[in-house]
């Protein structure tokens, strides 16, 4: 960890602060978001309809809203969009935990959703301009931060739970309502190159269909749809296979809390070292690969679990609920820390260095997309399983996906499509 925190004080100011930003916003969301379902279904007394709206209305307004948020952020300025998103997340925790009208929720929900659309994009523009060539170790360290948060939250927030949910809350509104003074006082304006150079006159509609026009970072940008929904199955198909075999007792909550926790520490322990030795020895392309290869045979261990006979109850269960969903959690983190930095180095070389935030919200809005798809098929996958007695079905399914983004990426490194266009090479004054 020192070796960690020496590495971010070689970095601007600005960057380490946003570093510091990321942990305490995951801080924030983690300790409140997953008690929140529980909240609004046992103490304000929803119906699971009407609870699933009010989460399915953050979703989608965080992800409807990303290109909106990196567009204002290209426009106005990174520290703009990330204290209006800081504000908009004081206002939505504080309400969900003041009010129980179901309006009243909605509108706090779209909120919290909105905040994200609008910092996330910016904070990744501004720390991909504020560590410039060290941007991959910068957004290695920056995952760090980010995992630290996932894991931290949930602690914080099931002992402020314990007290009462409304504390929670407060608590979390509170924590952003520090973060965006420090964030006021201590984070410098920025502006993208665009903007400093005068290129952000061009009209919204144009940029866009520029952006959309860049058929490379499209594919791209559909190709890693696989990462995310692989990535995300360590909070629904895994915990769902845990709880299968191991019940909902004791054993199955500390099983998933391992899942959780196999994820985060390797991140935390190793990213670093991980991004290190990966660029001395592969191109970008070849590492994007290779991440998402072992994130996809990460399920083998889970595939090879359904030939082994599930024994009726001991030792043997549990050890065949725990260890390959635990096997899977670890290599889905190895491969997230393979490709993470890349991933977010890739999409500011395929934009050319222009107009990157806007890239960042599209390229959000499209994988949240795919997530929100593939999640209903993984879901479909898991149910079909149960019903036809087929266990590896959705193992296999994720196992393939695994490897077909892996080709589709190798495939696009070997025809160049992730090389950055020329004018990114190009002296400033030619670009201007």
């Amino acid at each position: 960890m020192r070796t960690t925190i020496a590495q971010v004080r070689t970095y601007e100011r600005s960057v380490q602060l946003l570093m510091v930003n990321q942990f305490t916003i995951n801080l924030g969301f983690y300790m409140l978001m997953p008690y929140l379902a529980a909240y609004l279904a046992g103490p304000v007394g929803l119906a699971g309809w009407l609870v699933g709206l009010i989460l399915g209305v953050r979703n989608f307004s965080q992800q409807g809203m990303f290109l909106l948020g990196g567009t204002l952020a290209d426009r106005l300025g990174y520290k703009p969009m990330i204290i209006a998103g800081l504000v908009l997340r004081i206002v939505g925790f504080a309400t969900l935990g003041l009010v129980e009208s179901v309006p009243a929720l909605l509108a706090a929900s779209a909120a919290t959703g909105l905040a994200g659309a609008l910092f996330n994009p910016a904070v990744r523009a501004y720390v991909a301009a504020d560590a410039g060539e060290r941007r991959v170790e910068a957004f290695a360290l920056f995952n760090v931060f980010y995992q630290a948060g996932i894991l931290l939250g949930p602690l914080v927030g099931m002992l402020l739970t314990g007290v009462s949910f409304r504390v929670t809350c407060l608590v979390a509104a509170g924590i952003f309502a520090l973060l965006s003074i420090v964030q006021i006082r201590a984070l410098p304006a920025r502006r993208g190159d665009d903007a400093k150079r005068g290129q952000d006159q061009e009209g919204v509609l144009s940029q866009w269909r520029g952006i959309v026009s860049n058929r490379p970072f499209l594919l791209f940008s559909v190709a890693m749809i696989g990462f995310y929904v692989m990535q995300f199955q360590v909070y629904l198909a895994l915990p769902l296979e845990v709880r299968r075999l191991g019940g909902d007792g004791t054993f199955g909550t500390g099983a998933v809390a391992l899942l959780f926790a196999v994820s985060g520490l390797s991140t935390i322990l190793f990213q670093t070292k991980v991004t290190a030795w990966c660029k001395a020895r592969m191109e970008p392309g070849r590492a994007l690969t290779w991440g998402l290869l072992t994130m996809g045979l990460g399920f083998a261990p889970l595939l090879v679990a359904t030939a082994v006979p599930v024994p009726d109850g001991g030792v043997g269960l549990w050890l065949l609920a725990a260890v390959p969903p635990a096997l899977s959690a670890l290599l889905l983190a190895i491969g997230t820390m393979i490709a993470y930095p890349f991933e977010m180095d890739t999409i500011v070389r395929l934009s050319g260095n222009r107009l990157v935030a806007t890239h960042y919200g599209l390229y959000n809005t499209i994988c949240g997309i795919g997530i929100t798809l593939g999640n209903l098929l993984t879901g479909a996958a898991l149910d079909a399983a149960r019903a036809a007695g087929m266990s590896a079905l959705p193992w296999m399914a994720l196992l393939a996906l695994g490897l077909g983004c892996a080709a589709a990426l190798y495939g696009l490194h070997r025809t160049g499509r992730l090389a950055p266009p020329v004018r990114e090479a190009q002296p400033e004054s030619a670009a201007a």
